[in-house]
């Protein structure tokens, strides 16, 4: 026995160690050529989800998305047959897809598609299916006919209103209203219930004021149902008197009796509710009694789960959310009232329907190779696990003799290319189920690498060191790596090969240079690749600066010698202060250091040194110190810096009164520099102990002062002198110091009233710091009173700092002050204060709102106002909600986004302008009335459109140079065209230096965005200038030029070029040329900028009908074309900033486009021998970013950031004092684009022919018709009447009468008695059938656009023809 149990364990070892080395799979890269190459069974990677509720009103689409080589084709079944859909004309498949679309136009009812749906995907290589999706249509039945009898009930006792809603799908959400629309109040005493119905745990007489009704909202249809109201009459023992009602005594004295509680839902003490795994929790209890019971909730055995747990309801619901196993058990409502109380069990049991512990996932092998698929799943009740291989039980499949079954687990061994498939795992329970599809793919492949060839890395000696080398195949390939092609494989000592193919070098060395192989290979074959590995010297610095202090105008020298290796390029760059130190006239660099004559305090800072190579970098700092020449004496070359000064010693106090106290010290050493103040701080013991705070600041002179403290305050003080190189550490403590307490002397601040609630008003105010106390036990008084109504105060007494009064009037306005009071006394009483009770909706909608003078940009509006008294409430604005519909431009993509824009006016006939819209597209807007926190009904919805404008600039504008005698020119057209594009022009001239040649222009069909032109000889250099025309005219230019040969050297005296001082910010800023706009037809007069004082004057020639002018930096607008340019006029220097050696800048000058800008500037350096600096500060995130630049202005920077604000300025690149003022400026928003065929010539022909054609047949019916001809109609059938009354003798409307599907006015009627909603429905302008509506009902104001087709109802409907959707505007 002993001997057959260690076998037996032995063999279970065994079996582990094969499952263990069966799993490792293949993997396979994502590089595309694999992938091309691979062949793989179906996989679905898209699919509707299990249960599919879709609207009757839209067509019905069946998802269903694989991927897979060869690519699939796709089946479906419906309740488990195979769906033929060739038979049913309804239904199409996409192509290339499963996906499945069902089309009611000509006919049919989505109810008969109701059912199962599978879809199956499949291969040469196998068969995958998706989950089994249950389509059912969603449905809205009308509220079944009933009279209700008046409910009467006795005052004091309890009620339930029920609601039965119809039965939807999905289920409707219910609320309760009364017959003026308006929600019914919940609070602790009345609510709704889970089931919808009302509860009444003690009715008071004023509930008899309202009628109640139950209303349904279905989701889908977007309607409202409402059933007939409940009329209550209550039995009071004493006549009821409304006036005599209050929240002390809700009865008005009467008698009634009280009760100890009752449970009206649930019944019973106990009760038992069912929950699944992850769903929510919804545990209900509703008292009766009177007082009004309070719910308490507890779990036996246990505390409530803290974080999942959350009570609604006024506590009469508990929600426990992501419900798990652990939250089983019994729980326990309690309501009590000061009668008595009652308890009721609830307990609960989690089931779960199955979920994944290991889900199979997709199995790529060799030939010959192991593997195995695992299938695990949980759930209560434990779920069963089926196996099905390409659709079908692998139990009936054909035998694979590389495959075994061994519970939720297959394991296949040394399989083969035959053995491809897909298979599916199925574990079900009696609360759902769960499908995977997991393909085994059995592929062999020869080695391939996948990185690029003989690489050349770069390496620093001494350094960690990779080499890359990505392969595949399968069989799995091994690699191996040689170096210069001799000796065997490098693993070992400092190489380490990975797995995935990367060696290693632990430490590079010299010797270690040399190419090196590596070498994929398998039983198929093998593959090779070269890495060439150079080791470098590392770049250091061996002489580095050292710190110094030198004599204002005298000479500093900074030493900085590098060594480097000379096979790498290096670059040495100085810095101060972390900024670019730029060269010129007074500053000097040679390789070894850097010389600053005539020094100033401006050149004081830390200046940094670093050498940079491609592949390293070295730094090293030294601080220059600057010191004053008067205070000098002969010896002061070899004097010390200044440095801070020492803390004051010796601290007293003396002089002790209520509130103050005199200070006195002994300052420190001031280490060669004055002190300039003294800092006295305090620390008190009573509220922020151990924190130091600042108290006053005196002059450096003084050593004595008189503090002025704070009573009730235990003070210490403490000294830091401050002098011109910083603050000293702080002195010593003083000695406590003890305030003794007074009433306060301070007015609370930000006293105010406000309503949170539309019958109530909030006082706030700020409570009085810690130090204006003055005492202990701190409280406050406050008095209100009706404004103008010259009654008697109300007031009381609190510590915080909110007092709310109740029951009060909408937006009703009071008088309100405060006073501060402690043990020793009161304060000051502040001035009264008005402040206002809650505001509440507005009523009313501004009405007429019209569209006048539409121009590419602006639209007037005008409206009707509304009556102040309607606002309810401070009235804040009328606000516009509008938002881009459509574009005129064919099959243009953008992104919607809805924008809202206030106009406050008091006027009797209001007027706006609406501003930045977007050319040729069509808008939509509506209006509403607005207070402090709600908004009113919205007004009509206007639709306009915007007239056509001229286009941005193309979106990319791009130069190559394909030879020595052609350049190739590409482009594409603009994100946002803002009209129909006739067109390109590209206007380009040669130039040499500073002289261009004569302008030559070239025009283009829209559809051409490309163009080769032939250069005389190959160093000849054009600027072209493109833009893209519309009917209006010619768009913003893109102005870019020819590029350097590739010989040539990046010079830039003869080019006018700008030199970039970084390559990393090279990237980020292209300086170009300014464009040279091509002449319209119609042109303005140019606008020449003069930008500098030299004889030549630099010109940019605008090119658009509208003359644009130089403005200042508070222009805000742009016009509807280019931008205008941004004139900053700073003539008169400051006298800190622009003064050094009489050198100035001013008048910059900005024009800003989407992506470049064109800048200008004067001065008065000396022409052609200064240098300047353009600095972008990128206002979202405060990079900088410099540009330094040796031409004269103007210039055009590009590349810069669409939709972006910048912050620029100019300074001299020798002077960095001499700077110009910042100019804020942001470049103009982008749109997305697409092409169309709409502009095409043979497009336009086409659609004029067919226009003909449709005119021509027109013409011949129309003279038929006047000869008599008569054309058959089809009769309409008669809808029949109902003679029921449509109101009931209560003056309430019988919601379910057939008047609710009698047609509209001037609406048809359809052959089946359906109702066709007229072309003029307003649910076309966003008026009826979308609206969304809160929890309680009220309106949110979302609009929807007009469906696809034609939406029709049948009997279980209630659509745009039922009254009851009056309910949706109002509620």
């Amino acid at each position: 026995m002993m001997m057959q149990g260690r076998q037996l364990a032995l063999a279970l070892m065994l079996l582990h160690l094969l499952l263990w080395h069966e799993s490792v799979t293949i993997e396979v890269p994502q590089d595309p050529k694999i992938l091309a190459d691979l062949r793989q069974p179906p996989t679905i990677t898209k699919q509707s989800v299990k249960d599919y509720i879709v609207d009757p009103r839209d067509n019905i689409i069946i998802e269903c998305e694989a991927k897979g080589n060869p690519v699939p084709t796709f089946s479906w079944r419906r309740n488990g047959k195979f769906f033929n859909i060739g038979k049913d004309p309804r239904v199409t498949m996409r192509k290339r897809s499963g996906t499945l679309e069902i089309g009611f136009r000509n006919g049919g009812r989505p109810e008969d598609y109701e059912g199962e749906y599978q879809c199956f995907a499949g291969n040469d290589h196998g068969l995958a299916m998706s989950n089994k999706i249950l389509l059912r249509v969603s449905k809205a039945p009308l509220w079944p006919k009933e009279v209700l009898e008046p409910v009467v009930v006795t005052e004091g006792s309890s009620l339930v209103l029920p609601c039965n809603p119809p039965p939807g799908l999905p289920p409707p959400f219910t609320f309760w209203m009364n017959s003026m629309m308006s929600p019914i109040p919940q609070d602790k005493r009345v609510s709704k219930g889970l089931n919808g119905d009302l509860y009444f745990s003690n009715v008071m007489a004023q509930d008899a004021q309202n009628d109640f009704s139950c209303s349904a909202r279905f989701l889908f249809t977007h309607t409202i149902q409402q059933k007939n109201p409940f009329t209550l009459k209550v039995f009071t023992n004493d006549p009821y008197n409304d006036t005599s009602y209050n929240d002390s005594d809700p009865y008005g004295g009467r008698k009634v009796v009280e009760s100890t509680p009752t449970f009206l839902s649930p019944l019973g003490s106990e009760s038992a509710k069912m929950v699944l795994r992850d769903e929510q929790l919804l545990l209900e209890c509703i008292a009766a009694g009177l007082p009004t019971p309070t719910t308490k909730w507890f779990k036996k055995g246990g505390d409530l789960p803290g974080r999942k747990v959350k009570f609604e309801n006024y506590n009469k619901t508990m929600k426990i959310i992501n419900v798990s196993e652990e939250d089983s058990g019994e729980y326990v409502c309690m309501a009590n009232n000061h009668l008595g109380s009652i308890r009721h069990s609830i307990f609960v049991q989690v089931k779960a329907a199955p979920y994944w512990l290991d889900k199979p996932t997709n199995l790529v092998l060799a030939p010959e190779e192991n593997g195995r698929l695992v299938c695990r799943a949980n759930g209560n009740p434990k779920p069963s696990i089926q196996w099905l291989v390409n659709g079908l039980p692998i139990d009936s499949s054909l035998p694979d003799p590389s495959r075994q079954m061994m519970g939720d687990t297959i394991i296949f061994r040394s399989v083969q290319m035959g053995s491809s498939a897909v298979y599916q795992c199925n574990a079900s329970n009696q609360h759902g189920y769960l499908l995977a599809n997991a393909f085994v793919s059995v592929i062999d492949m020869r080695p391939r690498m996948l990185g690029p060839k003989n690489q050349l890395i770069k390496v620093i000696e001494n350094n960690r060191t990779f080499l890359d080398c990505p392969f595949f195949g399968s069989p799995f390939p091994e690699l191996r790596w040689f170096k210069n092609g001799q000796g065997s494989g490098l693993d070992g000592g400092q190489y380490r090969v990975y797995m995935n193919g990367t060696l290693e070098i632990k430490r590079a060395r010299a010797e270690d240079e040399g190419t090196y192989t590596c070498v994929a290979s398998s039983i198929l074959g093998m593959a090779e690749n070269q890495v060439r590995l150079e080791v470098k010297e590392p770049s250091r610095i061996v002489r580095a600066p050292e710190h110094q202090s030198a004599i204002r105008g005298s000479t500093a020298r900074f030493d900085c010698k590098v060594k480097f290796d000379s096979s790498l390029p290096v670059t040495v760059a100085w810095t101060k202060d972390d900024k670019p130190i730029y060269l010129g006239w007074r500053l000097r660099k040679d390789e070894e250091s850097l010389t600053i004559p005539n020094i100033n305090e401006g050149d004081e800072g830390i200046y940094t040194c670093t050498v940079k190579t491609e592949i390293d970098q070295d730094s090293a700092s030294a601080r220059l110190t600057v010191l004053e020449e008067a205070s000098l004496n002969p010896s002061v070359s070899s004097a010390l810096p200044p440095d801070r000064p020492d803390p004051p010693m010796d601290l007293e106090l003396s002089d002790p009164a209520a509130r103050s106290v005199r200070l006195t010290w002994i300052p420190g050493n001031d280490h060669r520099s004055p002190v300039t103040e003294f800092l006295v701080q305090f620390e008190e013991d009573r509220w922020e102990p151990g924190r130091w705070q600042d108290l006053a600041t005196y002059p450096g002179d003084l050593n004595s002062v008189i503090l002025q403290l704070t009573p009730f305050v235990n003070y210490q003080f403490r000294v830091i002198s401050i002098n011109a190189v910083g603050h000293s550490e702080p002195s010593h403590p003083s000695p406590k110091y003890q305030t003794s307490s007074a009433a306060p002397d301070v007015i609370p601040r930000g006293l105010r009233g406000w309503g949170s609630e539309k019958d109530n008003m909030e006082i706030t105010w700020e409570p009085l710091l810690d130090l204006e106390k003055n005492g202990p036990n701190l409280h406050y008084c406050v008095w209100w009173r009706r404004k103008d109504s010259d009654g008697e105060w109300n007031n009381v007494t609190i510590i915080g700092i909110k007092h709310v009064v109740r029951n009060t009037e909408t937006y009703v306005p009071y008088e309100i002050k405060i006073q501060a009071r402690n043990e020793l006394g009161a304060g000051p009483e502040s001035n009264v204060v008005i402040g206002y009770s809650g505001e509440d909706k507005p009523t009313s909608a501004p009405t007429e709102l019209r569209v006048s003078k539409v121009d590419s940009s602006k639209a007037n509006i005008q409206w009707k106002p509304v009556d102040q008294v309607s606002v309810r409430g401070e009235f804040k604005e009328y606000r516009l909600y509008y938002w881009r519909e459509s574009s005129h431009v064919p099959a243009l993509v953008f992104r919607k986004e809805n924008k809202t824009k206030g106009f406050y006016t008091t006027v009797a006939e209001p007027s706006a302008i609406l501003s930045d819209l977007v050319p040729f597209s069509r808008y939509k807007m509506f209006m509403v009335a607005a207070n402090n926190r709600y908004e009113g009904p919205p007004s009509n919805t206007v639709e306009f459109s915007t007239k056509e404008g001229v286009p941005d600039a193309p979106s990319f504008f791009r130069i190559k140079r394909r030879g020595f005698d052609s350049i190739h020119l590409e482009w594409d057209k603009p994100l946002e065209p803002n009209g129909l594009l006739i067109g390109y022009q590209l206007k380009y001239q040669t130039v040499n230096g500073s002289r261009q040649g004569r302008p030559r222009l070239e025009t283009f069909l829209p559809n051409v965005t490309e163009f080769t032109l032939r250069l005389p000889d190959r160093s000849t250099r054009y600027n072209f200038y493109l833009s893209a025309l519309t009917q209006v005219g010619a768009g913003e230019i893109f102005a870019e030029e020819s590029p350097f040969f590739a010989n040539e050297e990046n010079f830039t005296d003869a080019t006018g070029l700008v030199e970039l001082t970084d390559a990393s910010w090279a990237s980020d800023f292209t300086v170009t040329p300014p464009p040279l706009a091509p002449l319209p037809p119609t042109t303005a007069a140019p606008t020449a900028i003069s930008t500098s004082t030299s004889t030549t004057t630099t010109t940019i020639t605008m090119s658009t009908t509208t003359t644009t002018t130089a403005t200042t930096i508070d222009t805000t607008e742009a016009g509807p074309t280019t931008p205008p340019p941004v004139l900053v006029i700073n003539k008169n220097i400051d006298k800190n900033v622009l003064v050094a050696h009489g050198r100035e800048i001013w008048n910059l000058t900005v024009e800003h486009n989407s992506n470049y800008t064109n800048v200008s500037w004067r001065h008065n350096f000396p022409a052609g021998s200064s240098k300047f600096v353009l600095e972008f500060t990128l206002d979202s995130d405060k990079t900088m970013k410099t540009v330094r630049v040796t031409q004269q202005p103007p210039i055009t920077v590009a590349d810069l950031i669409v939709g972006a604000k910048y912050h620029l300025r100019v300074y001299s690149h020798e002077l960095s004092s001499v700077t110009s003022k910042s100019v804020t400026f942001e470049t103009k928003a982008a749109y997305i684009d697409q092409v169309d065929i709409a502009t095409q010539g043979w497009f336009i022909g086409l659609m004029c022919a067919i226009a003909l054609i449709i005119l021509i047949l027109l013409i011949v019916c129309f003279i038929k018709r006047s000869r008599g001809g008569k054309y058959p109609v089809r009769d309409k059938k008669d809808l029949p009447l109902d003679a029921v009354d449509h109101k009931d003798p209560d003056g309430s409307f019988d919601y379910h009468s057939d008047e609710d599907n009698k047609p509209l006015q001037g609406s048809q009627t359809s052959l089946e008695g359906n109702v066709k909603e007229s072309d003029d429905s307003l649910v076309d302008y966003g008026e009826g059938g979308d609206g969304q509506f809160n929890e309680d009902g009220s309106f949110i104001g979302q609009y929807t656009v007009k469906k696809d087709k034609d939406e029709t109802e049948g009997n279980e409907s209630s659509e745009a023809t039922s009254p009851v959707n009056a309910i949706y505007s109002l509620a």
